[in-house]
């Protein structure tokens, strides 16, 4: 796979969610730790399919990407603990990496996740709303404005520069293959509860994946916290970042003092 790395110390993986690329993960995380002390090295790749990784035909379902990612971090993190980031559908797959390397993550931090309802058809979520609304941006990219809850000039200049060249990079053909088998043969909280720090970040407004499905992820966390923000869609990291980057300093000072 594909990836861009930053930093050293502490192995970071970040894991992007379903046909963007490693510069959703990037723009908003890169920003909170230039901040810190250069104490973490940071693994932004692309998934199998998405960005500049290529998806052969062996890549044929979510098992097949957790298993790519399992093999990745085999070959740069190794044995070393780590910690585990992931976004929507990237949370599915650090949820079921955190399942398979228990022993080893650190801490698990998930950014409006797919939850406990995989396939969109089965999902509780809202009505999408935009609640803030610069005037001047009604041409602008539909996707955004389909899910922008907060339509600003400055979260369509992140969607522009972090969400939208993923989207287009994508191989379709790949992404179409691996839905058709997309459930994980074995589900992530299946097993001993996950006692590290954790993080489950959900926009009130995500019309996408929601913030009810999440609820029921919490009694295999008990050390979660578990935020639902408001004036926040799906793409809850460019429209509240100051809670985001507070929510995620939190986590990251947990993390350190367990």
């Amino acid at each position: 796979m594909f990836f861009v790395s930053h930093g050293s110390g502490t192995p970071v993986l970040a894991i992007h969610g379903w046909t963007p690329d490693h510069r959703l993960m990037l723009g908003c995380l890169e920003p909170l730790f230039s901040r810190l002390s250069d104490d973490y090295r940071r693994f932004y790749p692309d998934l199998p399919g998405m960005g500049r990784s290529p998806a052969g035909p062996e890549v044929a379902s979510s098992d097949d990407m957790l298993a790519a990612l399992d093999a990745f971090i085999a070959e740069h993190i190794g044995s070393a603990p780590f910690l585990l980031i992931g976004e929507s559908y990237g949370g599915y797959m650090a949820r079921g990496l955190a399942r398979l390397r228990r022993s080893q993550v650190l801490g698990l931090a998930l950014i409006c996740p797919t939850g406990v309802a995989v396939e969109h058809a089965t999902r509780t979520v809202p009505g999408h709303a935009a609640l803030v609304v610069e005037p001047g941006l009604e041409s602008a990219d539909p996707e955004f404005l389909e899910m922008a809850v907060v339509r600003t000039r400055e979260t369509l200049r992140r969607f522009e520069e972090e969400i939208q060249p993923g989207l287009e990079a994508a191989d379709v053909d790949a992404m179409a293959r691996i839905r058709q088998r997309w459930v994980l043969s074995t589900a992530p909280e299946t097993g001993p509860a996950f006692d590290r720090p954790t993080l489950i970040l959900t926009g009130r407004q995500d019309a996408t994946v929601g913030y009810e499905d999440q609820y029921a992820l919490l009694p295999h966390y008990p050390r979660a916290t578990y935020a639902i923000l408001d004036a926040a869609g799906h793409n809850l990291q460019i429209e509240r970042p100051p809670l985001f980057d507070a929510l995620f300093i939190d986590w990251l000072e947990r993390c350190v003092t367990s």
